[in-house]
């Protein structure tokens, strides 16, 4: 005999399981840089009118998955949404930032920084970013 009740609760449960990531935010600070983009980390090219961005290398280095070739790095092409003073901007991770100190720090391109602050500031501190799902 087939249960009604115990599928509904067995497809209630799946739901909230696939849910649980996106109930579980992590929200990053760093500081907020930019810099020139060109041949990057993942192995693409882009430039300063793309919304991209480098991650700090302890992040890329560190990231669930990384191996020695950075290209095949499973950050490379997350999208995060990065927030400074009251303006958000989402980039797609595509490089390494080798000179950034902190591991949560981003260096956006020109265009992406110059949504959240004029470029004349240079260093942006207290970056807050999550990554998109």
């Amino acid at each position: 005999m087939f249960n009604r009740s115990l599928l509904f609760i067995a497809l209630s449960l799946i739901a909230l399981i696939q849910a649980i990531p996106l109930l579980r935010r992590t929200v990053y600070t760093g500081d907020g840089t930019y810099y020139t983009p060109g041949l990057g980390a993942c192995g693409l090219v882009n430039d300063a009118t793309e919304m991209v961005a480098a991650i700090g290398y302890q992040a890329f280095d560190s990231f669930p998955g990384a191996t020695a070739n950075p290209n095949l790095n499973p950050i490379c092409g997350k999208k995060v949404t990065a927030s400074y003073g009251g303006h958000s901007v989402t980039v797609e991770i595509v490089d390494r930032c080798a000179g950034c100190a902190g591991e949560f720090d981003l260096d956006f391109s020109l265009s992406a920084f110059s949504v959240l602050a004029n470029p004349a500031v240079g260093r942006l501190e207290g970056v807050t970013w999550e990554y998109v799902a």
